[in-house]
């Protein structure tokens, strides 16, 4: 085993790097991506924004178009954010989510889990047709 090898498995066994990041630094030793995953990410730009599209004929107002664009740095950002709040505070929002039938725990949520749905996005497309044709929703990642 190579000396470059061994010191990324011992980031990795460290915690100073994920498995993700070792793939792609071992990938790079050999030459190559390591696995498919790495290819298929460096084939497919990662998303940079989430979108979210309304059109509706509203009966009293006419049309309503809504095109809201939300750049995945602001999630990031946030998720930052909630590793701040105090443990007390965070039982609190945990309560009151509760409260409004939202079984969420703030605790539980990590950069590393957020960058793992964010590079999932760029499959994501929702697309939400009343039964009538005078509202039409789409989200997708882009």
């Amino acid at each position: 085993m190579s000396e470059e090898r061994r010191q990324i498995l011992e980031m990795l066994a460290s915690g100073k790097i994920n498995a993700d990041e070792a793939d792609r630094l071992l990938g790079a030793l050999q030459g190559a991506p390591a696995t498919a995953t790495a290819a298929a990410t460096e084939s497919k730009p990662a998303p940079k924004y989430l979108r979210v599209m309304v059109d509706a004929n509203d009966k009293h107002d006419g049309p309503v178009h809504i095109n809201v664009r939300v750049p995945l740095v602001l999630l990031r950002a946030g998720v930052r954010l909630a590793s701040l709040i105090p443990g007390p505070a965070q039982a609190k929002v945990n309560r009151a989510l509760h409260e409004q039938g939202i079984d969420f725990d703030v605790s539980q949520i990590k950069p590393e889990n957020i960058n793992e749905i964010i590079d999932q996005l760029s499959d994501v497309s929702v697309d939400i047709d009343q039964k009538s044709d005078d509202v039409k929703i789409k989200i997708f990642a882009e």
